[in-house]
């Protein structure tokens, strides 16, 4: 399993968001770049970057900061937040971003999804974020009538890299991942499952190893990281070993 820290972008700063509020931001970090670097320097392997203005405007908001990132470190990075069409999707491939994820255009638009994946094989992550069970988008603003399990199964025979499973009710708010829920999705899917919100300690990165460990390509943790809860290397090389 790989540990994906998590460096979510507003207004060109690194923060954590409260359950998916932009209003309950917390401001860890003003230099993108060094906090991608620092987690590469830490012995991660892979980085999870999410652009919040993005995600609510519909478009890339962020540039400078991700391009900052991608400056700095010699690991792959994936991509979130406003990535809506092919152009985008190209621009940041090229840009050096190893996988775009593609949410809120996975509910509208499923064939774009499709279309991207044909066009960049292994380059194409699926963002479902949940909120009881059901697909949030637009940054979390709009919860639909999709389900995520069902919208997951939409794309077992797209392509897709990885679907990245977030529980809206535990991001951010330290009180563990939603286990069950993320274990059910990935037994029920071939697609790799990447775990996300609520990591709160190494305790439940030892919780999802345990209950998943060869169902799961990785987990993702943001708030932990930046309180000091959770060591980055160590828990690279936790879920690795």
């Amino acid at each position: 399993m790989i540990f994906f820290p998590a460096i979510d972008l507003k207004d060109g700063q690194c923060v954590r968001l409260l359950r998916g509020e932009m209003d309950k931001a917390t401001v860890f970090n003003d230099d993108a770049g060094a906090q991608g670097k620092a987690f590469a320097d830490a012995g991660c392997e892979w980085l999870h970057v999410v652009d919040l203005n993005g995600a609510f405007e519909g478009k890339p908001v962020n540039g400078a900061a991700v391009k900052s990132i991608l400056d700095a470190i010699h690991i792959p990075a994936q991509l979130g937040g406003g990535i809506r069409d092919m152009d985008t999707i190209a621009y940041w491939l090229n840009a050096g971003i190893a996988r775009v994820i593609l949410g809120t255009v996975a509910l509208r638009n499923p064939d774009l999804v499709r279309a991207a994946c044909k066009e960049f094989p292994d380059q194409v992550a699926v963002g479902i974020d949940a909120r009881d069970g059901f697909v949030a988008v637009e940054g979390w603003a709009e919860v639909s009538e999709m389900k995520a399990f069902d919208l997951a199964a939409q794309f077992e025979d797209a392509g897709v890299a990885a679907i990245i499973y977030t529980d809206i009710a535990r991001d951010g708010a330290m009180q563990g991942p939603n286990v069950e829920a993320t274990i059910k999705l990935a037994a029920s899917i071939s697609t790799p499952v990447i775990a996300s919100g609520g990591v709160a300690s190494m305790a439940d990165l030892q919780a999802l190893k345990e209950a998943g460990g060869d169902l799961l390509e990785g987990v993702i943790s943001g708030r932990a990281v930046y309180d000091g809860e959770i060591e980055p290397g160590e828990a690279s090389r936790f879920l690795k070993g």
